[in-house]
């Protein structure tokens, strides 16, 4: 199985000119900075002890950001080392204030890379996010004896089902992790009966908190004029939802004559197609990048810039989490709920199950099944103010205790 799985990603550097041409044009891929793929780095080694982490795309790296914070003020680690395969982690990783941190492009799988890779970083512990398994690249770190973690691992029962097809390969490769740190009891039962050596649950880090400065600063004069409206929110939307969310906004303003609805798509480079379609429904819409002041007639602002929904956040309680309503099976909810925002939801949330039923139980999350459902949730919503400020307290009393559990597990492994 290794053997095809390595003539597979061959074929894949063969067909790479093609393959990065086509994401360079549909934004996908930075012009640049693609070579660090092909292990052309940007950035220099330097001395001392690196830490890597590895994670797929935005949710895994801004899930890592606490634990940041944290490493980067031990004075025995002389840099942090961030990996990812996506255009748009690397644009949120930009927006930190970090000092010894550093980001690159994963590489390709292959073997002749990924040894390349290792020998240029040397890192002192590998620490991969979720459900990040590539077969070379763990082989060659078990190979050169680097300590190797698998963080807030993540296996879904169609994962699970699609590793049994081969359960040898499966075994070697779990197998590897000198610990693996699972996000909820599904995924340990399924780290189990795949082959992992040694597993500990702590806890889903998702809910540890982080206290860095992001490098944007919230315009105030949006600030003062969001104030003035009645606001909700639809956040990391993916196809469809913008326009059931434009739908929302066209009943709700029969209500609401001051109404303001916020689109934050979960990939920005939609947002053209977007505003198209909402304007075709006869809908006034203005992006975040198009102008300082809010024109009069704006009814939805469509956000077309990355690392600032939290700001967001802060103004806007009422919040419909997107990737929920298609079958995407839902984005991170604990980030609206830190901020008192009441969580709005679709049924698809199977990646955020164990999460969902904890905020459900707390009723700072509400589920609908169809767009009338969802004007209702928002109604209800926008007329109610809660205090749940206590149960938010008692989210991120447990997020801290998650994140210094987990830091003694890395810090062991250092």
């Amino acid at each position: 199985m290794f053997f095809i799985y390595r003539i597979l990603i061959n074929l894949i550097i063969l067909l790479s000119p093609i393959i990065i041409l086509v994401r360079i044009i549909k934004n996908k891929e930075h012009k640049y900075r693609f070579k660090e793929k092909f292990c052309f780095f940007s950035k220099k080694r330097g001395n001392g002890k690196i830490v890597w982490f590895h994670g797929s795309s935005v949710g895994e790296i801004m899930s890592i950001i606490p634990l940041i914070e944290k490493m980067e003020k031990n004075k025995s680690i002389n840099k942090i080392l961030i990996t990812s395969s996506t255009l748009s982690s690397s644009k949120v990783l930009s927006k930190f204030k970090l000092k010894k941190t550093v980001h690159q492009f994963f590489p390709i799988d292959s073997n002749f890379l990924t040894k390349k890779f290792l020998k240029y970083w040397k890192p002192s512990v590998a620490i991969f996010i979720e459900s990040e398994i590539w077969p070379n690249m763990l082989l060659n770190i078990k190979k050169k004896t680097i300590p190797l973690i698998l963080l807030n691992a993540r296996i879904t029962k169609k994962s699970f089902l699609n590793w049994k097809t081969i359960p040898s390969m499966a075994k070697v490769l779990f197998n590897k992790f000198d610990i693996c740190l699972p996000q909820n009891y599904e995924t340990k039962k399924y780290l189990k009966l795949l082959g992992a050596k040694k597993i500990k649950f702590i806890g889903n880090l998702k809910y540890s908190e982080s206290k860095i400065e992001k490098n944007n600063i919230f315009r105030s004069n949006l600030r003062k004029i969001f104030k003035s409206k009645k606001l909700w929110c639809a956040a990391s939307t993916h196809y469809n939802e913008e326009e059931i969310s434009a739908i929302a906004h066209q009943k709700l303003k029969k209500k609401y004559n001051n109404l303001l609805t916020i689109i934050i798509p979960r990939h920005i480079q939609r947002v053209k197609k977007i505003k198209n379609k909402i304007e075709e429904m006869g809908l006034k819409v203005q992006t975040h990048s198009q102008s300082k002041k809010i024109n009069k007639n704006t009814e939805i602002y469509l956000v077309d810039s990355y690392g600032e929904t939290k700001s967001f956040y802060k103004i806007c309680k009422t919040v419909f989490l997107g990737g929920s309503i298609i079958k995407r099976g839902g984005q991170n909810p604990l980030e609206p709920v830190r901020f008192g925002c009441k969580v709005l939801h679709g049924p698809n949330v199977q990646n955020f199950t164990e999460v969902y039923n904890l905020l459900n139980s707390y009723k700072l999350s509400y589920k609908f099944h169809n767009i009338n459902q969802l004007i209702a949730s928002i109604k209800k919503s926008l007329n109610n103010k809660l205090n749940i400020t206590k149960k938010i307290n008692t989210l991120k009393k447990m997020g801290s205790d998650i994140l210094g559990r987990t830091l003694i597990e890395i810090n062991y492994l250092l």
